[in-house]
């Protein structure tokens, strides 16, 4: 015996714009589907919405809003806070990727890196100076002049700006970084050698 075939889903269509009734709003013209809607589906669209146009459909619109306002939204750690300028005053320190996992704040600290090239050519890399508040053109342009090569700001491979300076002055840069800029301690200043994190200082 074969399986029974389910029954078609019955559509009201709107007869001024043609449209599905619950679709009515995005279509061309909702006032004009507003007498049709309230006379033929009266359960689609709550009854502020549809509510005569002529006189008060700014108080109608107030009504709905209000009522959006004390919906309340449930988070990923189980908590509901009430929609509109509470949720939005609450700054989060911290924010949420999604999933519910939380971004850390990245850790104050200059990496420096030395890359080489086609097995002659070096490059040095000098990640994290925008976290202690230095604009990286200007470090770019301060590390070139020093040293007498090129240097520019790039986006590295995690999409994070980092200074690329020709040549390998790895080991130079960590004083000329701590004097160019007092709030950039030595201490935190770090070499990647052969994969690994190693401290300047």
């Amino acid at each position: 015996m074969a399986a029974e075939k389910p029954a078609p889903a019955k559509v009201l269509y709107c007869g001024v714009c043609g449209l599905p009734a619950e679709y009515c709003e995005f279509g061309p013209d909702f006032e004009r589907c507003k007498p049709w809607l309230r006379a033929h589906a009266p359960g689609v669209y709550p009854d502020e919405l549809v509510a005569s146009s002529s006189g008060g459909d700014d108080k109608d619109v107030g009504k709905v809003g209000e009522r959006l306002q004390g919906v309340s939204i449930s988070t990923a750690d189980g908590s509901t806070s009430a929609g509109g300028a509470s949720a939005s005053s609450k700054t989060e320190e911290v924010k949420r990727l999604p999933g519910g996992k939380l971004k850390k704040k990245d850790k104050q600290e200059v990496i420096i890196e030395k890359i080489v090239r086609n097995k002659r050519k070096c490059v040095t890399v000098v990640k994290g100076l925008d976290l202690f508040g230095v604009k990286l053109s200007d470090a770019s342009k301060k590390l070139g002049k020093k040293f007498a090569t090129g240097a520019s700001v790039v986006k590295g491979p995690t999409e994070k700006e980092q200074i690329d300076v020709q040549g390998d002055i790895s080991y130079d840069v960590v004083d000329f970084i701590t004097a160019t800029w007092p709030d950039v301690p030595e201490s935190a200043v770090y070499f990647i050698e052969d994969g690994r994190k190693v401290a300047a200082a």
